[in-house]
């Protein structure tokens, strides 16, 4: 089985910061979230967990399986996408004209500009990811876990499920949110 779950809450969530590579750590609620989703994943047998490095991910993933003897494997290409100097901006919404807009509202005509990562860099990336890792470890019949973030969460998921670009957004989950994929 292969299950995905996306980091808990942290301060930049909460004040609707776009977060991407920038390496901001779990609030209070965040941990709190993280600690109810050990609890909803406590009878799943994971025989892996695979992690972004970042800190907000890789945290939850220790507080999910703290007390289990999992090992949590991090990998770079779980990253969240980089937006770029998008990266920090808040209420984007609130900016009329706010280029980084079209990558969450459409998608299929998002150009990624100022350092952000393209769609295509994001599926590459996590494509490789996938049939590098996780595929060979399905066929063996692991049980894995992968903890990431929204939009390289929503790449993972609009891969396995075969989603267009227009349906990207439609694998996006709640912060601690555990889905099984497969």
């Amino acid at each position: 089985m292969l299950y995905i779950l996306r980091h808990g809450k942290t301060d930049w969530n909460a004040a609707f910061k776009l977060q991407g590579r920038t390496d901001i750590k779990l609030n209070e609620e965040g941990r709190e979230m993280a600690q109810n989703a050990a609890m909803e994943a406590r009878d799943i047998d994971f025989d892996i967990c695979f992690s972004s490095p970042l800190i907000r991910a890789l945290e939850t993933a220790r507080i999910v399986l703290h007390d289990r003897d999992i090992p949590i494997v991090c990998d770079d290409r779980l990253m969240e996408m980089c937006f770029g100097e998008y990266e920090g901006i808040e209420r984007s919404f609130d900016i009329p004209d706010c280029p980084i807009n079209a990558l969450f509202k459409d998608p299929v005509n998002y150009t990624a500009d100022k350092g952000a990562e393209s769609f295509e860099e994001l599926f590459e990336r996590t494509g490789d990811f996938l049939n590098e890792k996780i595929y060979p470890l399905l066929k063996e019949g692991k049980d894995i876990l992968i903890v990431g973030h929204g939009a390289m969460n929503c790449s993972i998921v609009s891969q396995i499920k075969g989603y267009d670009l227009a349906h990207f957004w439609d694998g996006m989950t709640d912060n601690c949110k555990l889905v099984r994929l497969l």
